[in-house]
């Protein structure tokens, strides 16, 4: 049988295995009798997940909550299915705590009698506000969307540096690292918009958030297409880079919210490879533009793409789950009259306090954990050396070889090939990672954290190797120009499986507290990466392009042994990690919890089966039916001739 491109995109979303069947809401009736709180009336805990409004416990009669397999946790393995640049589980833990600011200070002040079970409102299997149901077709262009949107963002961070030279002959400026300022202040701008703005999407939903943020980083990027001052530029872009961070940070949620869960990892992987080669995309870009058009036409482009970006965001519905059901909820209360209707995420944490956890959190962490020493400084590293490339390839491509600026963009394609080709062979680089067996948990009998080392060397050692091949070849201009360029393919592979592989760890190793890690780890490579550019110029020119190269690959070279250290001992050094044994006390305490709450709705359900007729004081009663994905509770009203459903 012939696999159709249709087949694979229809198996990626395809919505059947999620949600099994769910009630639709009851008509008013009164509170049932005082019982014990059911496990909808517990706030959600560090380890709850938007998937558990569906989700009961093993063998458990559904009630208003049913079994959902998003984010399973019997770890379905991809190698075999496609690419899977984060494994499922990973990317579940992830967005689990992308989640956690919120959930953590998210707490019940309703009574059970005042949010009765029956009233809760759920996703239902076939609930058309469902974003895992919504058609094919959509969910694949929002997929489209979102990765054309970060994308981009993305370029016009290094697009920038192809302008410095038009930029400094329009405003007298000698000193170029000063005109490099606009490029560093744009990735300390995605580095606090992630921190600061992109966790507003947990109170007013991704939608919202998504098109504001879109919508001024579009009008920011005006005054730098009409500026007055070099310094305007410096600062504006500081501005556009804090709303556009967003898209960076949001985008892979909203991947998550919308796709079939056991092809999660390969939506995430084909929805980043458009903004894994915006830094790339970039300068070629920028570089026609000024060459042909002028430096202003770099940044109108940019608002012109940024334009159709505004209008394919306003054309997606929200997809986050909290917010769709809190809307749902109020909806219901509001056409019924009946106040009794709820969801789980009608308390919204405080803004100011969403923001004192997501600026925090991330720095404690970085500061008291020696994961995140070791791996922040390697990564930072990385990231740094890879935006010195777009200060160090003109040097050597236009100021030694005599390229045109349009041209030296194109001298980044090598680098974008590496980046494509890391992705494509994920199946390989997963099949590695299967089979390091003394690297599995035996708890859950998944690849333990430390597997993900074992690939992460590779990268390093591809990093090391393309960075110290690039500076032995890109001069004398004897050897002939495609040698440089070719050896920026194992450069961007290195640089693309570090960074994919980096996080897996990261996430898998502090799991609840993923974000947080991962938040502190992304704002000091933005912070490193803005940085260094500034010291590119004088170096490359003082020490040549050469030894300047050397010295970077040496030091890429002296942080090899870092994913090897994790590789060989980092199950016993997180087992040293104040935040990861707190963490492991933590699921502990729920998974307890949870079982309780599960063993006290199983006999609840047990009485109510055995209680033949029984029905309350309005005539409603439960009665089970069987539907092709459950057995499904559904009101029923009694009428003297029977039980007619309603």
């Amino acid at each position: 049988m012939t696999t159709t491109t249709g087949d694979i995109m229809a198996k990626m979303l395809d919505p059947k295995t999620q949600y099994t069947a769910s009630q639709q809401h009851p008509p008013p009736a009164p509170p049932p009798p005082a019982q014990d709180p059911p496990a909808s009336n517990y706030p959600l805990s560090s380890t709850d997940d938007v998937s558990s409004l569906s989700k009961p416990p093993v063998n458990e009669p559904s009630r208003h909550r049913h079994s959902s397999s998003s984010h399973s946790h019997s770890g379905t393995s991809l190698s075999s299915g496609g690419l899977e640049a984060l494994h499922q589980d990973e990317i579940a833990s992830i967005e689990n705590a992308t989640r956690l600011s919120t959930v953590q200070t998210r707490t019940s002040t309703f009574s059970s009698a005042s949010r009765p079970p029956d009233y809760e409102v759920v996703f239902t299997s076939c609930d058309p506000e469902n974003p895992k149901n919504w058609p094919l077709w959509y969910r694949c262009w929002i997929i489209f969307a979102c990765s054309y949107s970060t994308w981009v963002v993305v370029l016009y961070s290094s697009s920038y540096t192809a302008t410095v030279p038009g930029l400094m002959k329009e405003y007298h400026v000698t000193n170029q690292p000063v005109a490099t300022l606009g490029l560093t202040t744009y990735l300390f701008g995605l580095a606090c918009g992630c921190l600061a703005l992109a966790p507003l999407s947990e109170l007013y939903g991704r939608r919202p958030i998504y098109l504001v943020s879109l919508v001024m980083f579009a009008l920011l990027i005006l005054p730098c297409a009409m500026p007055s001052s070099l310094a305007e530029i410096i600062v504006v872009r500081f501005f556009g880079a804090l709303f556009g961070a967003v898209m960076v940070s949001n985008s892979p949620a909203t991947v998550v919210d919308i796709a079939n869960p056991d092809y999660l990892a390969l939506c995430m992987a084909v929805t980043s490879i458009a903004p894994l080669n915006g830094p790339v995309t970039g300068p070629l870009i920028g570089g026609f533009a000024s060459q042909y058009l002028g430096f202003r036409w770099a940044n109108w482009i940019v608002l012109i793409l940024s334009g159709a970006a505004v209008i394919f965001m306003a054309t997606i519905r929200e997809t986050y789950a909290p917010a769709i059901l809190r809307a749902k909820a109020a909806r219901l209360r509001k056409e019924t009259g009946d106040d009794r209707y709820w969801s789980r995420f009608d308390q919204k944490v405080s803004t100011i306090q969403l923001l004192k956890t997501n600026l925090s959190r991330p720095f404690i962490l970085a500061a008291t954990e020696p994961i995140l020493w070791f791996f922040n400084t390697w990564i930072s590293l990385v990231y740094a050396i890879l935006y010195l490339c777009f200060v160090a390839y003109p040097i050597v491509f236009k100021e030694h070889r005599g390229w045109s600026t349009g041209q030296v963009g194109l001298a980044f394609l090598g680098m974008g090939c590496g980046t494509v080709a890391s992705i494509v062979l994920e199946p390989f680089w997963r099949s590695i990672i299967n089979k390091r067996t003394s690297k599995y948990d035996p708890e859950t009998g998944r690849p333990a954290p430390e597997a993900q080392a074992y690939v992460m060397t590779i990268g390093a050692i591809l990093t090391a190797f393309g960075q110290l091949a690039f500076s032995w070849t890109c001069l004398p201009v004897s050897i002939h120009w495609v040698v440089p360029i070719i050896f920026g393919v194992p450069f961007g592979m290195g640089n693309t499986i570090s960074f994919i592989y980096g996080s897996n760890y990261l996430a898998g190793a502090y799991g609840l507290y993923a974000a947080s890690a991962l938040a502190a780890n992304s704002f000091l490579r933005s912070v490193a990466g803005g940085v260094l550019p500034l010291a590119g110029p004088s170096m490359y020119r003082n020490l040549t392009p050469q030894i300047a190269g050397t010295i970077l690959g040496v030091l890429e070279v002296l942080l090899i042994p870092i994913p090897i250290i994790f590789y060989r001992y980092g199950d016993r050094i997180r087992g040293r990690s104040k935040v990861i044994r707190v963490m492991r006390e933590e699921q502990a305490r729920d998974d307890k919890r949870r079982l309780g709450q599960s063993e006290r709705v199983r006999k609840r359900c047990a009485e109510e089966k055995n209680e033949e007729g029984a029905h309350d004081g309005h005539g409603v009663m439960k009665t089970e039916t069987e539907t092709g994905e459950g057995v499904v509770v559904a009101g029923s009203r009694m009428t003297k001739k029977g039980d007619e459903a309603v």
